[in-house]
């Protein structure tokens, strides 16, 4: 891909462990069956992280959400857990799936909900009343299905998948990233958005991987093995 941004995830030796935050709102059998899926045969552990200590030990973290922003971020403080993904995010590979990726922004439309402000930006939702897809039909909200991604910078996280590959969605908001550079995937419906950022360390998506069978659980590979 020509003239676009490149974000670099630091390269490291094969991760111990894979931590996937168990804070009481993740989409977490999901998200840590496909991680297992492809750890399996890698040497490579990996937790349901129950305790803010699990989180600490780990090499790497995926941080799944699903449900309300305003939720989720009330769960992670009551469950002890704010501080260790604060920790991991500034210390090893963190990777956000859904309400994991909203979370990472400072605030959310949905219930004017404060989120972790690692990236700067506002979480908002579809605006898409009158507007029709191409067949005629409204198009409905939240939206959920197959939606292709274009990949607007290069990435590690990227490595083996084709651009503009379909990935599964379901979702009534999305992250709305301050800075352009942060945005490393798009996705058109009813108007383009950002559904992929990453910034240093830290890489999330707006789309689920774990649903999205083969390039799903490449990227989920590519973030174990990178």
């Amino acid at each position: 891909m020509t003239g676009v941004q490149t974000c670099a995830l630091p390269i490291s030796d094969m991760p111990k462990t894979v931590a996937v935050v168990d804070y009481g709102m993740g989409n977490l059998r999901s998200v840590s069956q496909a991680v297992m899926h492809v750890a399996e045969g890698t040497g490579v552990e990996v937790v349901w992280a129950r305790t803010p200590q699990e989180v600490m030990d780990a090499e790497r973290v995926v941080l799944p959400g699903q449900g309300a922003m305003r939720d989720c971020m009330r769960e992670l403080h009551d469950s002890g857990m704010y501080d260790a993904v604060m920790h991991a995010a500034a210390h090893k590979p963190l990777m956000g799936v859904c309400i994991g990726e909203q979370m990472l922004f400072d605030v959310s439309e949905e219930g004017d909900a404060a989120g972790l402000g690692l990236l700067p930006g506002k979480v908002v939702r579809f605006q898409l009343d009158g507007q029709l897809q191409e067949d005629g039909s409204r198009f409905k909200v939240p939206q959920m299905g197959w939606n292709q991604v274009r990949q607007t910078a290069s990435h590690p996280l990227w490595a083996g998948i084709p651009d503009d590959s379909y990935f599964y969605f379901v979702h009534s908001y999305f992250a709305e990233p301050e800075v352009a550079a942060h945005t490393v995937g798009q996705t058109v419906y009813g108007a383009p958005f950002s559904c992929a950022v990453a910034r240093d360390n830290i890489f999330a998506t707006q789309f689920h991987p774990e649903k999205s069978q083969a390039v799903g659980l490449r990227l989920l590979e590519n973030f174990v093995k990178l």
